[in-house]
């Protein structure tokens, strides 16, 4: 019989990428999104009864459904804690009532750290948000934990700044920079020495799927996993390299960082290429070159 995996948030960057590494890896993948095309997988993990529907018959669940974005989380706490907590909460509860426990995949995120004051963090570097964003992240861990000790086989991954479709959303740093840089228009850069882990978003989902076999297989649920590159850059790093790679000489301009951001991080890949043969395969400059031929395909496509 063919294993049936559940994604929440399948309409996102990553659950976009993540379903087609699962239908190669011969899994039926079904979908929950709020913003999902298809009106059957258009639902949302606030709905509790939703997502018992969604789960039936699963063997597995990714959720990777949130309120995704820091800035968003600043402009609507309540929102953001009640799509990452309440939304996660649905979502265990769901599986750990569920006749077949389905294992579970929880999307994590480096906000989880804040500011770690030793780098590269590792998945044992205490947990010390500076925004909501990462609060509602803890929370989901802490809780996908204790599920664990219900008998729930479920799984943490940590997320460092996942980039590489124009599906994204325009305004997150590296969709904004191509979109820019191709168009010839100034980049604002804010906080040009903060330093971030960019990870591209097949090697993402190329990770995830992964674990989601080793869960698959009946293996234990690892502890916390980082799929990120182990490499610091800067956002006038990033900023200057996304130039070079457009060849519009687009001016980059500086601006002071926000007071809710994390000033520097990178991360240590060392437990996912251990525990899963995992390492990173897309370099940032290989990203943003096929980043940046997929604005002007999108762009000429549109003209």
């Amino acid at each position: 019989m063919q294993p049936t995996i559940l994604i929440t948030g399948s309409a996102g960057l990553v659950g976009i990428a993540l379903t087609t590494h699962l239908t190669a890896r011969g899994y039926r993948v079904l979908s929950l999104d709020v913003r999902a095309a298809d009106r059957l997988s258009r639902a949302d993990v606030c709905d509790p009864q939703a997502v018992r529907e969604a789960l039936r018959g699963c063997t597995g669940v990714i959720h990777l459904a949130a309120v995704s974005r820091v800035i968003w989380g600043e402009r609507d706490p309540e929102l953001c804690r009640t799509t990452n907590i309440g939304g996660t909460r649905n979502l265990l509860d769901a599986a750990l009532a569920a006749p077949r426990r389905p294992w579970l995949i929880f999307a994590s995120s480096r906000e989880v750290y804040g500011q770690p004051r030793t780098l590269p963090a590792t998945e044992d570097t205490p947990l010390d948000p500076i925004n909501v964003y990462g609060h509602t992240k803890v929370a989901g861990e802490a809780m996908v934990l204790a599920a664990r000790d219900h008998g729930l086989r479920g799984a943490i991954v940590r997320l460092s700044n996942v980039y590489g479709s124009p599906a994204d959303h325009h305004d997150r740093v590296v969709p904004a920079f191509v979109r820019a840089a191709v168009a010839g228009q100034p980049l604002r850069v804010d906080g040009p020495d903060h330093t971030f882990d960019f990870t591209h978003v097949d090697d993402t989902a190329r990770g995830i799927a992964m674990l989601a076999t080793h869960l698959d297989h009946d293996k234990p649920p690892p502890p916390p996993i980082h799929l990120l590159t182990g490499t610091a850059t800067s956002l006038g790093q990033l900023a200057a390299l996304t130039v070079e790679l457009a060849a519009t000489g687009a001016v980059i301009t500086h601006a002071p960082p926000r007071a809710y951001d994390v000033a520097q991080f990178h991360g240590s890949p060392e437990r996912a290429r251990h525990l899963l043969d995992w390492t990173p395969r897309v370099t940032l400059r290989d990203g943003l070159t096929r980043f940046v031929a997929a604005i002007r395909a999108e762009q000429d496509g549109a003209a």
